[in-house]
């Protein structure tokens, strides 16, 4: 007989029961395809029906290990039960009354967590959007507003959002960009400091911070500092990579922004909410942003935006922004669990979980000859995947090769920039669930070596 803990440590790790996609996965994705928007990017045939954890179910019965978490979004796992009440006691108490023309009290109390957590302490204040690209678009504004300059300095790989504010930081992929012309205007980019494919051929170690020497030079012949509202700036590389860069140089791009007089706008939509192991990417390089926006996995699983900025950068007036439906009750109802959950214990799991789990692969660039870099904070790693190890020449194909032979594994992850494998699961993702993880992804990259 099967003993019953036994037989739950059993329902956390996958399990396949048909061929990949199953019969009604495969009726359902011929339905979506006459009616919904080709734009979407699907890399494998996934139709979830439920979720649990870090476990997601889809309509066949197959079960799969989600290390995407909705991409980054599920912090507490799908369906986390104190997220489920919060939810339903909230729907049935006031599902909306629009927090931008009246009061409620729940928007002022997530607002008040949130300034409470905000790096480098002081007072804040807190506005309230349904997503990233609107946080984005509000700490856009805000600088422009309170600086009276108009132009914005980005980062080359960062992904910000679609909307077309959003979308003219955004230097991810030129497909996201492509035929939406023309973009707000006054955006420059630089090469985010990334010391694995370094432009100018440096390592960390001997790093020359050519990276912000970019950003002078930029100020020196096209932006002249003094109409530069913002930089703006993924502190980890989310959608571009999963890159982390050296502490050195935010030490270098506080002192540049001080000196000009310019905010820095931390992008933590991705890299925040305990991702990396602690409750902002910032911390991790010591970054005290003067506006940040915040998103994703805030309210795991319900949409919500907040931009956070000291509270004397966000002098707007009334009726200078606002959203609808930003703030709405159930959505804050959500994020207030999820905030508490975080602090309590998911952010210490991500931060011990994510070591084991890079102590694991650390020597993969060794073992396996297509393992460029392994590399990541907590439970946001990627995985560089390369033709070879002398060039560091990208491999697409090679990784979208590995993503398709995880997911018939049971294992569902998804690519990030050009080459690399992104790893952000829940994070409730236990040790065991881990080991799977780490196990079936040395299984692939095995099976690839042989092949090539």
């Amino acid at each position: 007989m099967v003993n019953p803990s036994e037989q739950a440590a059993v329902a956390e790790l996958p399990r396949i029961v048909t061929e990949l996609p199953g019969p009604r996965a495969r009726a359902w994705i011929e339905r979506d395809h006459a009616v919904l928007s080709p734009s979407y990017t699907r890399p494998y045939p996934l139709v979830a029906e439920r979720g649990e954890g870090a476990i997601v179910v889809d309509v066949d019965g197959n079960r799969f290990l989600d290390l995407n978490a909705g991409i980054a979004v599920v912090a507490t796992g799908h369906c986390h039960p104190r997220v489920v009440e919060a939810i339903q006691k909230q729907a049935a108490r006031l599902i909306h009354m629009s927090g931008t023309d009246f009061y409620y009290a729940n928007m002022v109390e997530l607002a008040e967590q949130l300034a409470r957590l905000a790096p480098g302490g002081g007072p804040r204040r807190v506005f309230f959007g349904n997503s990233g690209a609107e946080a984005i678009e509000a700490a856009l504004k805000l600088a422009r507003y309170h600086s009276g300059r108009s132009q914005f300095v980005a980062f080359l790989g960062c992904f910000h959002g679609r909307t077309l504010g959003a979308l003219s930081l955004t230097a991810s992929r030129a497909v996201q960009r492509r035929g939406f012309g023309p973009l707000l205007p006054g955006v420059h980019h630089v090469p985010y400091p990334d010391c694995y494919r370094c432009p100018y051929g440096q390592q960390e170690a001997t790093c020359r911070l050519e990276c912000v020497q970019a950003i002078e030079e930029r100020f020196r012949t096209s932006a002249p500092p003094e109409e530069v509202a913002a930089i703006v700036i993924e502190p980890v590389l989310g959608e571009g990579g999963y890159v982390v860069p050296p502490a050195k140089f935010f030490e270098a791009l506080q002192e540049l922004a001080r000196r000009h007089g310019i905010f820095l706008i931390a992008d933590e939509v991705q890299c925040g909410m305990g991702r990396t192991g602690k409750m902002w990417a910032s911390e991790h390089f010591g970054l005290v942003p003067d506006l940040m926006a915040v998103a994703k996995g805030i309210a795991s699983g319900l949409p919500l935006g907040a931009m956070i900025a000291r509270a004397e950068i966000m002098d707007w007036p009334p009726g200078a922004h606002a959203s609808t439906f930003g703030g709405n009750p159930v959505a804050v109802a959500a994020a207030l669990v999820t905030l508490e959950l975080l602090e309590q214990e998911l952010v210490a799991n991500a931060a011990r979980v994510g070591a084991h789990m890079l102590e694991r692969m650390r020597d993969w660039p060794a073992r396996f000859p297509c393992v460029g870099q392994v590399r990541g904070l907590g439970l946001m790693i990627g995985i560089e995947i390369v033709r070879d190890q002398a060039s560091r020449e990208r491999a697409p194909e090679l990784r979208d090769r590995l993503v398709r032979m995880a997911f018939e594994r049971g294992l569902l992850v998804l690519g990030a920039g050009p080459s690399a494998v992104r790893l952000s699961p829940p994070l409730v993702l236990t040790r065991q669930q881990a080991d799977f993880a780490v196990d079936t992804l040395e299984e692939c990259l095995g099976r690839l070596t042989k092949a090539s």
